[in-house]
């Protein structure tokens, strides 16, 4: 006999699902990369499939689930989270040659992408695929071998290594730093420009304020000048003689070393963060104990702080 499951449509679910998980029709869009409007028809099939509605639509245009709606969604997200680690189970049959390493915009262009040809010499045999963005690792929904993460190092049920402690100082071009106004010693600052780095990662990190602060440097508006949202847009200003940024030895190293950049006095400060390398618990595989190896390897010149 033949099994005929009735099941609702299935890109309804996923709008559905996407949006319970959200305070608006908006943000769902925004993670499935599609408009408000197109969420709101999906639940509006669903919600006409079921003949109850699942939501609520809030007067300050937000929506709530209804009861039917919460114990739907938690059905409905427990189902597609094993949907998704069938997948990503799948995929990984015979791709034991491909690691997919995630990590941050900033990470990835300012210290892995010019490291990685090294690791591939030395191993011909794994494709590297890296993908960078600035949301937690979700390995079983998002493919992923590692991640290598900016912050505290505390990511509940997964295991965290650390990788590479830092520290905070200013940096500016050197046309910066050999003109005028002086730029010789920290309370010169004051008549030049501060870039700041808004990366949503990293507002708990070294700032202006607190690098001033531990610096006992007074007298300074320490939230003036232009913001930008990655830290790698903000040294590229930097480099372009736009002002003043702080930076860290693993994410401005290269551009120190270059010549790009330069330190124009010695003062820093001990970051609260560090990067750490994220993967689930238990054994690794081949691939990501090879990459681990490595990356242990091109850390230990920075290490210890």
């Amino acid at each position: 006999m033949t099994l005929r499951r009735r099941l609702p449509p299935l890109n309804a679910v996923r709008a559905f699902e996407a949006a319970a998980r959200h305070p608006t029709f908006q943000a769902a869009g925004d993670e499935l990369g599609v408009s408000a409007g197109a969420v709101a028809q999906q639940v509006k099939a669903l919600e006409g499939w079921f003949g109850v509605p699942l939501f609520r639509r809030l007067p300050s245009r937000g929506v709530a689930l209804t009861p039917a709606g919460e114990r739907y969604a938690a059905a409905v997200g427990d189902l597609l989270d094993g949907f998704a680690d069938a997948t990503a189970r799948l995929r990984r049959q015979g791709q034991d040659h491909v690691l997919t390493v995630n990590t941050t915009h900033s990470f990835a262009s300012l210290w892995l992408i010019p490291r990685i040809g090294a690791f591939r010499a030395r191993h011909p045999e794994l494709d590297v695929r890296v993908v960078a963005n600035n949301t937690l690792a979700d390995f079983a929904r998002d493919d992923l071998d590692v991640a290598i993460r900016h912050g505290r190092g505390r990511y509940p049920g997964l295991r965290a290594d650390l990788l590479l402690r830092d520290s905070v100082f200013p940096v500016c071009s050197p046309a910066l730093r050999d003109g005028t106004p002086p730029l010789a010693r920290p309370a010169d600052l004051a008549r030049h420009v501060l870039l700041h780095d808004d990366d949503p990662i990293d507002l708990e990190a070294v700032a202006w304020p607190d690098w001033l602060a531990a610096a006992g440097v007074t007298g300074i508006e320490a939230r003036r000048g232009p913001r930008f949202t990655h830290t790698f847009m903000v040294l590229q200003a930097a480099t372009a003689g736009e002002g003043v940024a702080l930076a860290t030895r693993v994410l401005g190293g290269d551009l120190l070393s270059g010549g790009r950049l330069v330190r124009p006095f010695p003062e820093e400060v001990a970051s609260p963060y560090a990067f750490f390398i994220v993967t689930p618990e238990g054994q690794d595989p081949p691939r990501v104990a090879l990459f681990r190896a490595w990356l242990a390897e091109q850390a230990a010149p920075l290490s210890p702080l």
